[in-house]
């Protein structure tokens, strides 16, 4: 497994520079049908049949249009960077197929059952945590184990043994900010504005107003958003500033983020801001004003700017490939794929063998095995399908991540 790592690392280094055909992974598959069928109770022995081409058939959905595109398309293409080093070894082999789900879980079960169309072994599950609860009850039900980069909601793996995250789970998102916030006394008076439609949103504020009244940390104001009223936060933010907020907590992703930022800045308000993973994507929304995000701190388990040999050379590839910095989602997404093949290669697997006994294969590995990757070093999961690693603490500095 050593030797499986080094010839992995010294690949990445040598085609740092090589363009990868990335425009694979944004597209359906070539011979996977299209399909408008609506979600069906397929048994498990109704699963993809295996494959005898020589090749892994990896699967995955994520929003690569719309409004969370972001996301979607930085995971295909961390994603498909890992897939192309791999394969350029000549050991495992891996054919990647990501299909457009728009953050949508209902399209999401639609692009899984695609997938699955196509002959999905093993899944790299959704994006988003909405719609991967949809599609990981799929997988559940159909045997295929699912190792998502980002759908972070505790939804996703609750009662599933054959799904796992690379990310880090909601309910640890919110602790460990309010743990950071006070470790490093940033502030003492904290207000939080959170959107109470979004499993994503509410998990993680309900455990960092838990943790922070644990540590004794004031939260003053709390206040909410939802679909249709997310436009204007000038309530939220009058409410944060009359009660004293030094800091105002984001759990949300960064669209509505970046509108509370210009609409603060607009009134006068100036506070120490602290986000989420899902704010990773700020610096890149279109017609937004960087310069409003500086100083904005994140815990993420993702550092561009790291020194790191295996670090620099993804980011300059991602670079090269993709005119911009990788953020977490490709980096997990990335990692995604070598634990895969750390796994695979670890159970003695074949491409000819069928979705339930890989799933059986990947279940005994994840569960047992030591990862080292771009976004934790040590990684383990427990059979709830949670990862264990740490998480940096990042702040915005001259419009790119800094860590702190």
């Amino acid at each position: 497994m050593k030797k499986f790592l080094a010839l992995m690392l010294a690949m990445a280094m040598v085609f740092a520079l090589a363009a990868c055909g990335g425009d694979n992974a944004e597209t359906p598959a070539t011979d996977a049908p299209a399909t408008d069928a609506p979600a069906t109770d397929a048994p498990a022995d109704d699963a993809p049949a295996a494959d005898a081409t020589g090749a892994f058939k990896l699967g995955g959905t994520g929003p690569l249009t719309g409004g969370a595109a972001i996301y979607g398309t930085a995971a295909a293409n961390g994603a498909q960077i890992a897939v192309d080093e791999i394969n350029a070894l000549g050991g495992i082999q891996f054919e990647l197929n990501y299909q457009d789900d728009t953050h949508d879980a209902e399209k999401a079960v639609t692009a899984y059952n695609t997938l699955k169309d196509w002959g999905m072994q093993i899944s790299l599950g959704s994006v988003t945590s909405k719609p991967c609860e949809a599609t990981a009850a799929k997988n559940f039900e159909d045997r295929i184990f699912a190792l998502t980069p980002s759908a972070s909601s505790t939804a996703v793996t609750e009662g599933k043994d054959n799904v796992f995250q690379m990310c880090f789970m909601d309910p640890n998102q919110g602790s460990a900010s309010a743990q950071y916030i006070f470790d490093q006394n940033l502030a003492s008076k904290v207000a939080v504005i959170w959107k109470n439609d979004d499993v994503y949103s509410k998990g993680i504020r309900d455990t960092f107003v838990a943790k922070a009244a644990e540590l004794g940390l004031e939260v003053v104001s709390e206040t909410t958003f939802a679909d249709g009223n997310d436009t204007d936060f000038n309530v939220q933010l009058t409410e944060a500033k009359n009660a004293g907020a030094e800091l105002v907590f984001l759990p949300m992703y960064y669209t509505p983020a970046s509108l509370i930022l210009s609409q603060a800045n607009a009134m006068g308000y100036a506070p120490k801001w602290f986000g989420v993973d899902g704010m990773d994507g700020i610096l890149t929304l279109e017609g937004f004003d960087t310069s409003l995000a500086e100083g904005v701190m994140l815990l993420t388990p993702f550092n561009a700017d790291a020194q790191d040999e295996k670090t620099q050379a993804f980011v300059e590839k991602y670079q090269a490939q993709y005119g911009e910095i990788p953020n977490q989602f490709a980096a997990d997404a990335y990692d995604c794929v070598y634990a895969y093949a750390q796994a695979l290669e670890a159970a003695n697997a074949t491409p000819d063998m069928s979705a339930a006994d890989l799933c059986d294969a990947m279940i005994a590995q994840f569960t047992t095995m030591t990862f080292d990757g771009l976004t934790g070093e040590g990684m383990t999961w427990g059979a709830d399908g949670a990862v264990t690693k740490a998480p940096k603490g990042m702040v915005i500095q001259n419009g790119a991540y800094v860590g702190m």
